[in-house]
């Protein structure tokens, strides 16, 4: 069995990281390293124990979740970072993509998907909450530079685009399209300039109302 993934929990309510730090402990698949209710703490723990996967509330007092995002994906690029937050307006979900979030949950989700959310996060997955799919790419039309039509995407990149909006993470895509993951990483990269994007959430929703991708997942 591989090593629990280790875990660090930022958000101001007490009872609910309770929760979440027995929720998590008890699946054998994650190690509490931390818990603490605000975003400058969540920080300066972060930066000691540089743990694998980070759930972040977005609404806090004193640094906000968007703010404490931001500083945590410049400080630790390799930590993943999900947010966890009650709120599915537009802006919040956008702004929490473009400063680099991994996922996006809400809590109102039942435990067990909470838990699948967040093991496929850790493991290099994009998840985000399926009620929210529709409203990220509606509102991506007005942000997003080109329109389909005019994007020149070569055939692999093409494909790894399919799979990036089925979830897969870049080892699993190159396993799938039998190249490396430095080549997988090469493409997302390119991707992410041609379409003028941000992550790989955004790359997943521009693909969902896109007709490009029609049948490209396959080799």
């Amino acid at each position: 069995m591989s090593a629990p993934f280790s875990l660090l929990l930022i958000d101001d309510h007490p009872l609910l990281r309770r929760g979440l730090a027995e929720l998590f402990e008890s699946s054998g698949e994650f190690r509490v390293v931390g818990s603490v209710s605000g975003g400058a703490a969540g920080i300066e723990l972060a930066r000691r124990v540089e743990p694998q996967m980070i759930l972040l509330d977005l609404h806090m007092p004193g640094l906000d979740g968007l703010d404490t995002l931001h500083m945590l994906k410049l400080d630790l690029p390799a930590s993943r970072v999900m947010v966890l937050t009650a709120s599915a307006a537009r802006d919040d979900l956008l702004a929490a993509l473009r400063a680099g979030a991994d996922g996006y949950l809400l809590k109102d989700r039942e435990p067990e998907e909470l838990l699948d959310a967040v093991r496929a996060c850790a493991s290099g997955q994009a998840r985000l909450d399926p009620t929210l799919s529709a409203l990220l790419a509606g509102g991506m039309r007005d942000d997003v530079s080109h329109e389909p039509a005019r994007v020149e995407l070569t055939e692999r990149e093409r494909q790894t685009l399919a799979l990036i909006s089925e979830g897969f993470s870049n080892k699993l895509i190159a396993r799938q399209l039998g190249i490396s993951e430095g080549t997988v990483k090469v493409y997302v990269k390119h991707l992410l300039s041609k379409l003028n994007l941000r992550s790989r959430l955004e790359l997943a929703a521009w693909a969902h109302r896109s007709q490009l991708i029609d049948g490209a997942g396959g080799q």
